[in-house]
């Protein structure tokens, strides 16, 4: 049987350091690349769809492999998948540094994006295998920060790069970050021996929901990225390959997502609140920039700054929001998280239009916090709740989840502010109608983040009743 080490506060800050440059690389790798398309596509001469596939290969590739790359880490052994997750990123960006045309360079982020889906997998499960158990709640916060200051940090940090040393210092920036990480993860990650029960791995599965992911990524873009397939056609693409993917795993020795995970009933419940907040966190992200542009009338470094209020927000919030979780348990952080961002949620309805900016920023401090103390609270439950050797697909499956969720926001969300104005085009809108268009699409965001939080709510007194009889 393999025992977990036990872990020392000495081996606690060198695990959490190397773990939380890997989320902060992984996140870097997503937003620092957005600032380098304009000279991208200057440099080769294409056009906005083919430069936006620079993005989009770096996405779909992490989104298509990340539960894979959980998986071989339980077969594998985390630490050995991880270091290897990062020497794969390491040396896709020195391909992506030196890219002589715009094919290698998409064909480079697409290679960054397969090494990037371990550094977003494994963390959260290496962390519950080599962190004291009265300290997990505050790690996970960490690790939530990380991935805020990696989002915040990208824009700013790669156009003062591009502006003194072109578009190819950024991937250079990533390229040194990962060998400083890959130096930090062989000397600060223990060993772990692999818990799963087998070496093999369920290739026919993995392939199946990538291709199922793959389609449903494709299909959230709306197919403006030069996919000359209907997104109606690519999901019911995603549908098909779903059902062979459930299909698959019923039969093989060895699926890829175990039975007794999939019929967790408290586990199925993280995921499924994983994915909405996710969506719900999109609101301000693709909706916030166009009301703060076209409602408030601020240049875009104005909308920029009072972005930052957001990232920043989450970079001050998640390691406390960690502690809460630890000392008050998840149920109650969670709630608690969930009722928080449901009122910031709300402020933003209601508090931009009655007082302008100053309402904008303070509806994001009582909104982002909230999110910090669910994402907290409820990747420490999801984890408690899987056996040792599930640990690796369910860190995956969080991942996942957040991914997707990410994604059915930024398709749905715009979606839903543009059919509540006037005119397709936002510039022949008045103030007034961007105003309640924007209102009334944080409304119903809040409402579904108040159905989320009653739902939190029934599980949760459900799981009560069960412990009194």
């Amino acid at each position: 049987m393999h025992m977990k080490p036990n872990p020392c506060p000495a081996t606690n800050k060198r695990t959490l350091a190397a773990l939380a440059g890997a989320i902060l690389l992984a996140s870097l790798g997503i937003s620092i690349a957005t600032v380098a398309l304009p000279s991208v596509a200057s440099v080769f001469s294409a056009g906005v769809q083919q430069v936006q596939w620079v993005m989009l290969a770096y996405l779909l590739a992490v989104t298509a492999v990340i539960v894979v790359a959980g998986r071989m880490g339980d077969l594998y052994g985390n630490r050995r998948v991880l270091i290897g997750g990062i020497l794969l990123f390491t040396l896709a960006s020195v391909g992506c540094a030196v890219a002589p045309t715009l094919g290698w360079l998409i064909a480079g982020r697409a290679v960054q994006g397969l090494g990037a889906a371990t550094l977003m997998a494994l963390p959260l499960s290496i962390a519950k295998t080599l962190i004291a158990k009265e300290r997990l709640g505050a790690s996970m916060g960490l690790l939530g920060t990380m991935s805020a200051i990696g989002t915040a940090l990208g824009p700013s940090v790669g156009g003062i790069l591009i502006g003194e040393f072109g578009w190819r210092s950024v991937f250079m920036l990533l390229a040194l970050g990962g060998s400083g990480l890959l130096v930090l993860a062989v000397t600060g990650l223990g060993k772990m021996v692999p818990t799963g029960n087998s070496a093999r791995i369920d290739w026919a599965g993995s392939a199946w929901l990538s291709v199922a992911l793959l389609c449903f990524a494709l299909s959230a873009s709306g197919g403006r990225v030069g996919v000359n397939i209907a997104p109606w056609m690519l999901l019911l693409l995603a549908t098909a390959a779903l059902l062979i993917f459930i299909r698959t795993e019923l039969v093989v020795p060895n699926p890829l997502i175990p039975v007794a995970l999939a019929r967790g009933r408290g586990i199925a419940t993280s995921l499924s609140m994983n994915l909405v907040v996710a969506t719900i966190m999109m609101s301000t992200l693709v909706v916030g920039p166009l009301f703060l542009s076209f409602g408030l009338g601020l240049s875009e470094a104005g909308t920029g700054l009072v972005m930052a209020a957001g990232p920043c927000a989450a970079a001050l919030s998640g390691a406390p929001a960690g502690r809460l979780a630890d000392r008050f348990g998840t149920d109650r952080t969670l709630l608690a998280g969930l009722l928080l961002a449901s009122v910031g949620l709300c402020g933003f309805a209601v508090l931009p239009i009655l007082i302008g900016i100053p309402g904008y920023i303070l509806a994001m401090v009582l909104m982002t916090p909230g999110f910090q103390l669910f994402l907290a609270a409820n990747n420490t439950a999801a984890m408690n709740l899987a056996a040792e050797a599930h640990r690796g697909v369910l860190s995956g499956l969080l991942g996942l989840s957040r991914n997707l969720g990410l994604m059915t926001g930024a398709s749905l969300l715009p979606l839903l502010f543009a059919s509540l104005l006037n005119s397709r085009t936002l510039a022949d809108n008045s103030a007034a109608t961007i105003s309640n268009a924007f209102s009334a699409t944080f409304l119903s965001v809040a409402g579904l983040c108040v159905l989320t939080f009653l739902f939190a709510a029934r599980e949760r007194l459900r799981d009560v009743g069960k412990v009194g009889c």
